[in-house]
């Protein structure tokens, strides 16, 4: 936060705005600011605008007992405070907002940096927070009197405290969206600045950069990292081959090497005012591939919520309705969720990355799981309060469910992610057990309730009459008074469940035994199982509204494909009919001799 001292501009006292970077905590009173500060209690006025200067809003003095985070302020806020002694309020309205007008206090300096002959070296140019970029440009130029071809090649690039020109601002965007300050220093450099399309990048040689000597380049977006790195050795003169670049990290230190020499640097997500170091040798192995030389894993961790709602582990954030932990949310379309209309799908949320020994098992990769930031925002008792998923097209996949089992034993591959479950209470599931989400069938509606959890024990076999029974003593329904159905989420299919016999072939008489996890059902942990009452409704038909609505989109986009393909033939033959292609040469007639022998 920043603190200020107001005065007036009227008259009677030169007031003037000081700045000054405080720490505080956030759960601190806003009142300490005074105790803080060292300054006799008076006035705290808080800014209701990004610019410094305009909508300052006074705080009751019944609020100051209200914390910074109450108050609604965080890193980079603006405060201002109003010692006692200051009795002069003409900066305020009757209604405690701050009135602004274009003075001469607002203004931007701009620098000469052209190297020119020029008499003005620093002027100052009247500004607001919407004043346009090219407007104070133009300005500045003809108040410094520099040449006018200066106007279309020239920019402006703010200087930070130590004086280094950073990133050239865009003529075309305000003061307020390039998040420049009122009174900042912008220096005129000759050259234009980068199109919407264009990154400005420093570089520097080396790991260890010493202030001042990074060179600038501007090139395109969509440029490769290894072109990049050409331009960059082409432009510093540097031969040989063996350079690679590295991002710097919030140290300003060389971070992670850029191994996607083939990627653009926008999908790698380099941004105009970054500093990339060339740095001499071949590009060192990923560290996901080291860690697996070396028996270590890297695994992405996602959160799976399959309900809809995540139960008393309700995070703060969906408390509030606000965003998924970190940023990245697949909504899992057709999922093992609800497959009717009444309830949510499932989505799965990124957690980040953990590393881990494939020599660990699976309840350490829990344990550890749960010391990711995102995952304390959930009140998990213990890891056994967890269900962990292998992660595949985008949902949940195969389940791991031995706590005391070796990664190494489940066989994860290097790029197995994992998602992990809120559950009620502690779960053991044995070898045999089969966990399946069954779904009643709302009477008089093409719907489903909530989905529940059935563990199934197949010990004694994964046959239809077991699983139907199973179902039955979940649901506490007679056994020959249900339905059930499994669901098929990419197809919109739901096959009834029965017992079948298998047809017999003349040589084997015996028939082939029931099993549920072979054809055509190929029954696994997190199927979909729905049930109908028949003391209810007695019809076959399991499917819902969406289903129909899932059928009719694939069938649209079968019937485009293949008129795509009838397009596409069409204009083939049209091509070879409309070509003069050369005669194919007649070779001449032979006679032909066939012998037929006897096999008596």
């Amino acid at each position: 936060m920043e603190w200020s001292g107001a005065t007036s501009s009227e008259g009677e006292k030169c007031q003037q705005l000081t700045e000054s970077p405080q720490v505080f905590p956030s759960n601190a009173e806003v009142g300490s600011v005074f105790t803080a500060l060292a300054i006799p209690v008076g006035a705290i006025f808080l800014s209701s605008t990004e610019c410094t200067n305009e909508g300052w809003t006074a705080i009751p003095q019944e609020d100051w007992r209200k914390t910074f985070r109450e108050q609604g302020l965080t890193n980079g806020s603006f405060v201002l405070i109003q010692d006692s002694s200051n009795s002069n309020n003409s900066l305020l309205t009757k209604q405690g907002e701050w009135i602004t007008t274009v003075n001469e206090t607002n203004w931007i300096q701009v620098k000469n940096l052209c190297q020119s002959e020029s008499e003005e070296e620093l002027v100052k140019i009247p500004a607001t927070a919407n004043t346009v970029v090219f407007d104070i440009r133009i300005k500045a130029i003809k108040e410094l009197k520099l040449m006018k071809e200066l106007a279309e090649n020239s920019c402006l690039r703010p200087i930070d405290r130590d004086g280094k020109l950073l990133c050239p601002v865009p003529d075309h965007c305000t003061l307020k969206e390039t998040e420049l300050r009122i009174e900042s220093s912008l220096g005129l450099c000759p050259g234009k600045a980068p199109t919407s399309s264009q990154l400005f990048l420093f570089f520097a040689v080396g790991s260890h950069i010493q202030p001042g000597t990074e060179m600038e380049i501007i090139v395109e977006e969509t440029i490769t990292v290894r072109d990049c790195l050409k331009i960059m050795l082409e432009k510093l003169g540097l031969p040989g081959d063996s350079w690679h670049l590295r991002k710097t990290d919030w140290c300003y230190e060389a971070g992670e090497p850029l191994h996607e020499e083939d990627a653009t640097l926008k999908e790698l997500m380099i941004y105009s005012g970054d500093t990339l170091l060339l740095i001499e040798g071949k590009l060192p192995p990923p560290l996901s591939e080291m860690l697996r030389f070396q028996g270590f894993l890297k695994v992405p961790i996602w959160w799976y919520q399959p309900h809809g709602c995540a139960g008393p582990w309700r995070s703060h954030q969906d408390q509030t309705n606000g965003p998924p932990p970190q940023g990245g949310v697949w909504g899992a379309s057709a999922t093992q969720g609800a497959p009717g209309d009444t309830y949510a799908e499932a989505s799965l949320s990124y957690l980040g990355d953990i590393e881990i020994s494939d020599d660990a098992t699976l309840a350490e990769l829990k344990s550890q799981a749960m010391t990711l930031p995102s995952v304390s925002e959930f009140f998990i008792p213990s890891p056994a309060f967890l269900r962990a998923w292998t992660v595949e097209s985008k949902r949940p996949s195969r389940l791991l469910r031995i706590n005391q089992q070796q990664l190494r034993e489940y066989k994860l591959g290097r790029r197995t992610e994992i998602c992990l479950e809120p559950l009620q209470k502690e779960e053991n599931l044995g070898p045999q057990d089969v966990l399946l989400r069954i779904q009643r069938r709302l009477p008089g509606e093409r719907a489903y309730g909530p989905p529940v959890d059935l563990v199934w024990d197949t010990a004694l076999g994964w046959t239809a009459s077991t699983l139907q029974r199973r179902v039955a003593d979940c649901c506490s329904l007679p056994v020959e008074k249900i339905e059930i159905a499994k669901y098929f989420p990419e197809k919109f299919e739901w096959l009834p469940v029965s017992s079948w016999s298998q047809q017999t072939t003349k040589r084997k008489k015996k028939k082939k035994q029931e099993n549920l996890q072979g054809a055509p059902y190929y029954l696994k942990d997190g199927d979909t199982i729905g049930i109908k009452n028949l003391l209810v409704e007695d019809d076959g038909d399991f499917s819902t509204d969406r289903d129909d609505a899932g059928k009719e989109k694939q069938k649209q986009l079968a019937l485009g494909g293949r008129k795509s393909q009838e397009v596409l033939r069409g204009q083939s033959s049209s091509v070879v009919s409309g070509a003069e292609l050369p005669g194919r040469p007649q070779r001449p007639e032979a006679s032909l001799s066939i012998h037929v022998g006897s096999f008596r």
